[in-house]
């Protein structure tokens, strides 16, 4: 049997390997030339809120000895006796969805690198989202790393001047505009849907798998509604699965399995471990963004931020002081 201690190790390698790979492989579907249309963002939405469904199903009858019958007790009591507590799930699953959407928009205007970085004011949002929602207190080092972390994403983001740049490597700054606008919208709602999910989660003594399945069914039909209203005539033409490859299914996979990963880490190790995955990830993702994808053109501000963003993740993570 595998000890808590190892299994806190191979939870923050599993959530290393599925962030990084999830922001490269996304980054590079976004910006992969084929003939053929592009796969519709919002399908990939919706296709990866399935599958959540799916695993999360299943995890729930696991949890019910696999017992069919005891799972649909389960799923009944807790979905449809309680319409009240399930309905509470519409807020953060509209919000969710808004947020998938935004980030496929971000990476198709983004480097990875860029994108990591400037996504990390997710937990600044997360921060002040939990202080006024949750009551929570944080230390003067936390705010002050937090401070930190906003002057680091600015650095990310102010302009540089060269002249011997590529003109293909270079995006301009329209396109630019709309990736950033596109990230700060999703760390907003990002915020506040995770903490507001964080608080129906400690109400409530409902199984963490049952939650996600209720978050996913109304992820489903916004997600469906927001296809219809944007890409309804596309999917009329070519279909739901039009521009789908391999990549974009290995896509949807890591969007699906992403948030049980999260939650296997929290369960066996813990937020400050998690941080570090965060910063990690940042590093991998910049390292293969330069090398592989080579859409990032490295500047002073860009290797000068990223120590200072890994300390910064990790202070705010710390526990709180007295």
């Amino acid at each position: 049997m595998v000890s808590a201690h190892r299994l806190k190790y191979m939870s923050l390698v599993v959530l290393v390997f599925q962030t990084t790979s999830l922001v490269l492989t996304m980054r590079y579907s976004r910006t992969l030339k084929e003939e053929g249309p592009r796969y519709l963002a919002s399908s990939a939405v919706v296709f990866a809120e399935v599958l959540k469904i799916v695993a999360c199903t299943f995890l729930v009858l696991m949890e019910n000895n696999f017992s069919v019958r005891a799972m649909s007790q389960v799923l009944k009591e807790e979905m449809v006796n309680k319409p009240k507590e399930t309905l509470k799930l519409a807020v953060p699953a509209g919000i969710y969805t808004l947020q998938n959407n935004l980030l496929y928009v971000a990476l198709s205007n983004l480097d990875a690198a860029t994108y990591q970085v400037t996504y990390q004011l997710k937990i600044l949002t997360t921060a002040l989202f939990s202080v006024s929602m949750l009551g929570k207190k944080l230390g003067i080092y936390q705010w002050l790393s937090l401070k930190l972390l906003m002057a680091g994403v600015a650095l990310v983001q102010w302009p540089t001047e060269s002249g011997q740049e590529s003109e293909q490597k270079v995006l301009s700054a329209g396109v630019q505009f709309v990736g950033l606008m596109a990230v700060l919208m999703a760390c907003l709602s990002s915020g506040f849907a995770g903490v507001y999910f964080e608080k129906i989660l400690k109400e409530t003594k409902q199984s963490v798998w049952v939650r996600n399945i209720q978050l996913g069914v109304f992820s489903f039909i916004f997600g469906s509604i927001g296809m219809i209203i944007y890409d309804g005539e596309r999917v009329k033409q070519a279909g739901m699965f039009q521009g789908y490859n391999t990549i974009t299914f290995i896509v949807v996979v890591l969007q699906a399995f992403g948030g049980l990963v999260v939650a296997v880490v929290i369960k066996y190790a813990d937020n400050i471990l998690k941080g570090f995955a965060t910063s990690l990830s940042i590093i991998v993702s910049t390292v293969i963004s330069y090398f592989l994808l080579k859409d990032l053109d490295p500047t002073s501000r860009h290797s000068t931020l990223l120590p200072h963003l890994s300390s910064s993740l990790r202070i705010v993570h710390a526990p709180p002081t007295s």
